[in-house]
């Protein structure tokens, strides 16, 4: 379809071409074949998998081989309008027109998939400005060509992201540190116990851990860089990655007189407190949850399109883990929800370890399942509550 096709102001409208805007696109399409959609994205429009980012290394692959379909043809597959290379300065609600580096356009519905930034630490030294984060193609092809021959990398968070990069790395032949203030490896999602066991399997591959501090400085020393933590030791890095987690991205919402708490607030509708302006993925806050993983975006993204198309279906979670992309130990984790009252159990099962958090009648609320233990993941899964119901 021509790329810049006019439409009418019944279209549906979507701001982003990550998992989260396709996948609501797809399941429009699955409903109904002919809809006007159209898709605006800063990004050329190309779809690829975004949690190939942290595992892509290993398998020596270039950031362009991990794009599965170019902009054309996502258009031609989806019969849909697709605005790449176009920035969004603002949004009239009031006459329901976006402003746009290509012109204003009109929507019917509109849906922000606008995605999450990386967070950004504010750091001391002369090689501040050197640091990474990977947060999409483009960032990953630069990361890919700054290590191109190096040896040692440091990353600066001890989390889902920070974890898999660490992993991906050790098995693309560099050294790793990995530093983080929290006491643990994955500390929001793991129990003591798993982390330890998770810690053990990337130290065996070979990633140093330097928990319970933090970055002071990182300065250049001629080839090199020079990492000063507040524990007093220092690293010696080629490169340094910072994965200390993502935030929603509300600039836009906000500018716009939307509710935004940590994400842009919507109901189970995922609609926002502006009519006609829906928002999900890892910019959206449902009930209070911002939930950065692919799941959940599928889950929203089927109740969001029959919303758009005019069948209000509200959205639910079901208990939704999460896999940790950790070839040195396979980790499958469930997180308990905040606040949750119970304890955690933890039992070493040949080649794994399997964790439940239970409460005090003995009903299962979360769990972490590690290696073997990962073929409980089906059964263990049914038993735990919904997180939206």
């Amino acid at each position: 379809m021509d790329q810049t096709t006019p439409q009418s102001g019944s279209a549906i409208v979507i701001i982003g071409s990550g998992l989260a805007g396709y996948t609501v696109v797809r399941e429009i399409r699955k409903l109904d074949k002919v809809a006007p959609i159209t898709l605006i994205t800063r990004e050329p429009g190309y779809f690829y998998s975004k949690p190939m980012l942290s595992t892509a290394l290993a398998s020596k692959k270039e950031a362009m081989q991990l794009v599965s379909t170019a902009a054309d043809g996502m258009a031609t597959q989806l019969e849909m309008t697709i605005l790449g290379e176009c920035d969004v300065s603002g949004i009239d609600s009031n006459t329901q027109t976006i402003k746009t580096s290509k012109g204003d356009l009109p929507y019917g519905k509109l849906v922000m998939a606008l995605g999450a930034d990386q967070i950004r630490l504010p750091l001391q030294g002369s090689a501040a400005n050197e640091v990474f984060t990977v947060n999409d193609l483009e960032d990953y092809a630069r990361f890919r060509t700054a290590i191109e021959g190096k040896k040692k990398v440091a990353i600066l968070g001890a989390g889902l992201i920070g974890c898999e990069f660490a992993n991906d790395l050790v098995l693309g032949g560099y050294e790793v540190d990995v530093i983080d203030l929290a006491p643990q490896a994955l500390g929001r999602l793991l129990p003591e116990a798993a982390a330890l066991e998770l810690q053990g399997k990337l130290s065996a591959a070979g990633v140093r851990w330097h928990l319970a501090t933090t970055v002071n400085a990182i300065d250049r020393k001629g080839d090199s860089l020079q990492v000063s933590l507040e524990n007093g030791s220092t690293i010696n890095c080629d490169v340094f990655l910072s994965a200390v987690g993502l935030k929603p991205r509300i600039e836009l919402a906000k500018a716009t007189g939307i509710n935004v708490g940590t994400g842009i607030q919507v109901n189970r509708e995922l609609e926002t407190n502006i009519k006609n302006i829906f928002a999900i993925g890892d910019c959206a806050e449902v009930d209070g949850l911002v939930l950065p993983y692919v799941m959940p975006i599928m889950q929203a993204a089927r109740a969001l399109a029959p919303t758009l198309l005019g069948q209000a279906t509200p959205l639910t979670y079901p208990a939704m883990p999460v896999m940790v992309k950790t070839p040195a130990l396979p980790t499958i984790v469930s997180p308990p929800a905040k606040g949750a009252e119970g304890k955690w159990t933890t039992t070493p099962v040949e080649g794994g370890l399997e964790a439940r958090f239970e409460s005090a009648d003995g009903k299962l609320l979360g769990f972490a399942l590690m290696g073997a233990a990962t073929a409980q993941r089906g059964a263990l899964t049914k038993e735990l509550p919904a997180i939206l119901a």
